[in-house]
């Protein structure tokens, strides 16, 4: 099990990096995506939602990011990775992010967690589904986006 944890690691860290590009204004759509499975989903307080990995996947790709740049996002990295085995071709995986904004020349940090749920066939990873906080709930408590 030792082998498919690094490889997990170096999932994240690749993701990590796709993340890093994508602020810097050059996201790879293509590597971006396909991190995720044909069909994935999402849960977070504000309910459930599911979504394919296909064009209009890969045409909100840049748009995310350009929000992102947008409130003063700079840098997202993962400070601690937890995995876990759920069978011989599915995995858990807990990233404890800390995303860095800039605002008005003030450095603000804030850290969160995603849980996320791996599937490993044919030599290669993929995120079919994940678990989030209230994103737009944290932006708004942080001053990061308007309150309406």
């Amino acid at each position: 099990m030792e082998e498919i944890h690094d490889k997990i690691e170096q999932f994240f860290e690749d993701y990590q990096n796709r993340f890093a590009e994508g602020l810097a204004g050059q996201p790879d759509v293509d590597a971006i995506a396909d991190v995720f499975a044909d069909f994935f989903v999402e849960a977070s307080p504000i309910g459930i939602s599911g979504g394919k990995n296909d064009p209009e996947f890969r045409a909100a790709i840049p748009k995310g990011y350009d929000f992102y740049r947008s409130i003063g996002t700079t840098e997202m990295k993962i400070n601690q990775l937890s995995i876990r085995d759920l069978d011989d071709f599915h995995y858990m995986a807990e990233a404890y992010w800390e995303a860095s904004y800039n605002r008005a020349g003030e450095v603000q940090s804030i850290e969160f967690n995603v849980i996320y749920f791996l599937q490993y066939l044919n030599e290669k990873l993929k995120i079919f589904a994940y678990i989030t906080g209230d994103e737009q709930k944290v932006l708004k408590e942080n001053g990061l986006i308007p309150d309406f």
